[in-house]
């Protein structure tokens, strides 16, 4: 399957958002992803297999919990695909950060009181 298939998936991408804030259980992963999109269990298990099964996801058993966690494999592949489009975005990125860093130092400046030069001795 390729990369883009596997992330087309809403359920998929769902899951490796859950993933990259850290390492869960197959049972934490599935609640969530059963309450947002109403699977059952055994479709979460397939969506887990797929990313597995395409490097996107590892998994590791602890006592009788099956741990996943996401691995960079396969999303190291779609960065490097992405890599020539980037100069399509990447200025409009640069240009609104630049904006961004403008408001909050013009919000700072107006928040400053300003010094009037006048002292109480």
């Amino acid at each position: 399957m390729h990369a883009f298939d596997v992330l087309g998936d809403p359920v998929r991408r769902r899951i490796l958002e859950l993933l990259a804030d850290g390492e869960q259980t197959s049972g934490a992963v599935t609640a969530t992803i059963r309450a947002e999109f109403g699977i059952t269990q055994p479709a979460v298990s397939q969506h887990l297999r797929v990313l597995r099964d395409n490097g996107f996801a590892t998994v590791r058993p602890e006592g009788a919990r099956r741990l996943y966690a996401v691995d960079d494999t396969a999303l190291r592949q779609v960065d490097e695909w992405l890599a020539p489009f980037r100069r399509f975005w990447a200025p409009h990125l640069a240009a609104m950060a630049t904006e961004v860093a403008r408001g909050k130092r013009l919000r700072r400046l107006a928040t400053t009181p300003t010094d009037s030069g006048a002292h109480d001795d």
